[in-house]
């Protein structure tokens, strides 16, 4: 897991955990993750990519609509996360407190 600055973007992000991703058939993401090194990246890991085009993009890159439809179920989870007062409003300061109670409250999640 990786806590970002709130400024940075997406994709930049992706770059720092790349090597974490693990092995997987699809990756589903948001249009802030519309780079085409990031495309290919996965492409080259035998991971196909189901991202829709940024709307600025002059040659739109074909996507999965079927499949992004499940994207749903994470944007879920992180609705859920924001239920819990703390991690919506950020209370802590340190990122190691802040990530504790994201996994605290992430496992209470899982089990509910």
């Amino acid at each position: 897991m990786l806590l970002s600055e709130g400024q940075m973007s997406d994709y930049k992000g992706a770059a720092l955990m790349f090597d974490a991703i693990p092995d997987a058939g699809t990756m589903l993401a948001d249009k802030g993750y519309d780079a085409d090194w990031f495309r290919t990246a996965l492409k080259q890991r035998g991971i196909v990519p189901c991202i829709p085009s940024r709307s600025n993009r002059r040659m739109p890159v074909g996507y999965d609509p079927t499949v992004y439809r499940l994207r749903h179920k994470i944007e879920n989870m992180f609705g859920r996360l924001k239920d819990w007062r703390p991690i919506h409003t950020r209370y802590d300061r340190c990122a190691h407190t802040f990530m504790s109670a994201i996994c605290i409250a992430a496992t209470v999640i899982f089990w509910l």
